[in-house]
């Protein structure tokens, strides 16, 4: 899985990744420098002790007497200046030596055809030498920190006025016509620029949303007039008593398609009305009020397509909802299962806080179950004429209210959606 950062992460991550190579790189070059220079330095140092003890050694008496800390040696030399076994065959010059468990360094001359070795005890250099170790790598881990908090600190500043700004677009006032543009309270840098392709974007998507919304209101509100026409015609009808059965079934099918379409268009104005700043209040009912009004609605088809519908209410808990959309979402979902089941039953159970409605009909298949609630999309397309409109406007009254809506699947088949308001 590819690791993802935020960019004020990154700047972080940059600040350190900068100073570990950068220290790094600082702390392996002094460390070589300096034991360079120490080396040359012991170099020195040793070579003009052995010069002095070689000068001595050309004296009648020997009386030449090495520092404390070093061990002269060399061939044919007396007593404990005799060279040992394991010094000779060494190369000429500045070397180190390891015996036992003691390190030393060596310096090696040849002067006529005799060995002259000068041991001094490395320990003080070894020290010194771990001592700088220490002293480089508290620095170097001091360096990383202080990058990186530096980063954070620059990242906080740099990322400010873009955290900022993301708040402002995210706000939802700012797809009011009123709000104020974004670009004037940021300098002409690439924070601006960026708030300046904001407000160009939000006045574009303001435009849309203005058009849509007019859209609705106009067609909604026109609309309303030829419907009202179309049942008051279909009541007058219906009022005949010499219509024939054939014909007043019919005009019983229109009555019910014309009660629809004046409820859907009833709900897709009030939707309209609900983003407008001057909106008035929504009519409010309870759940067990708009189910019993619905079951009382829907008995009839139901039942007359020979299916069984087991309603089972609640006590009214004296909570309110928006009538029209409450009455929209349990609609939808009972036209939708009285369309998709065949045989068997539908259920509309009332429940604290919400509602669930369960059928016996062909179901949803799982692929379907996420995209079922997207426009145009419908569970079985040879079924009816309908667009797939349904539960897409379902789900967008739940987001709009906040209600939450969960689709299940019921064995052997059929469907259950559940509504939590």
């Amino acid at each position: 899985m590819r690791f993802k950062s935020s960019l004020a992460q990154r700047i972080v991550i940059a600040f350190a990744l900068m100073s570990l190579l950068v220290a790094g790189a600082f702390a392996v070059g002094t460390v070589l420098v300096v034991h360079m220079i120490e080396e040359r330095l012991l170099s020195a140092q040793l070579g003009r002790d052995l010069d002095r003890l070689l000068k001595m050694e050309t004296m009648d008496e020997w009386r030449a007497q090495p520092r404390p800390d070093q061990l002269f040696y060399f061939t044919d030399g007396p007593d404990e200046f005799a060279l040992p076994a394991d010094l000779r065959g060494l190369e000429e010059g500045f070397q180190e030596v390891f015996r036992g468990e003691g390190a030393f360094h060596a310096m090696l001359r040849r002067v006529d055809g005799r060995e002259y070795v000068l041991l001094q005890d490395q320990s003080d250099f070894e020290r010194r030498e771990q001592l700088m170790y220490v002293v480089v790598l508290v620095g170097f881990l001091l360096s990383v920190l202080l990058a990186a908090l530096l980063g954070w600190l620059l990242a906080r500043r740099v990322m400010a006025p873009v955290v900022r700004l993301a708040r402002q677009v995210r706000h939802r006032d700012q797809l009011l016509a009123v709000a104020p543009p974004l670009a004037p309270d940021y300098v002409r840098d690439e924070v601006g620029e960026l708030a300046a392709a904001f407000d160009e974007a939000l006045s574009q998507l303001r435009q849309a949303l203005t058009r849509e919304q007019l859209f609705t209101s106009d067609v909604s509100h026109e609309l309303r007039t030829p419907l009202m026409v179309l049942a008051g015609s279909c009541e007058l009808l219906l009022e005949n008593p010499a219509l024939e059965p054939r014909a007043r079934r019919q005009v019983e099918r229109i009555a019910r398609a014309s009660e629809e379409m004046r409820e859907l268009v009833q709900t897709f104005l009030q939707l309209a009305r609900e983003q407008s700043a001057e909106a008035p209040a929504a009519p409010q009912a309870s759940l067990r009020q708009v189910a019993d009004e619905l079951v009382a609605h829907w008995r009839e088809p139901v039942e007359a397509k020979g299916l069984r519908l087991d309603y089972r209410p609640l006590a009214d808990d004296g909570r309110r909802y928006n009538a029209t959309f409450l009455r929209a979402v349990l609609g939808n979902l009972l036209r939708n299962a009285w369309h998709y089941t065949d045989s068997g039953s539908i259920r509309l159970q009332l429940e604290a806080g919400g509602f669930s409605v369960e059928d016996s009909g062909a179901g949803i298949p799982p692929a379907m179950r996420e995209a079922v609630f997207q426009p145009f999309v419908r569970g079985h397309g040879e079924r009816g004429d309908g667009l797939g409109l349904g539960l897409s406007l379902v789900q967008r009254i739940c987001v709009h209210e906040g209600w939450c809506i969960e689709l299940r699947a019921v064995e052997p088949h059929g469907c259950r959606f559940s509504v939590r308001l």
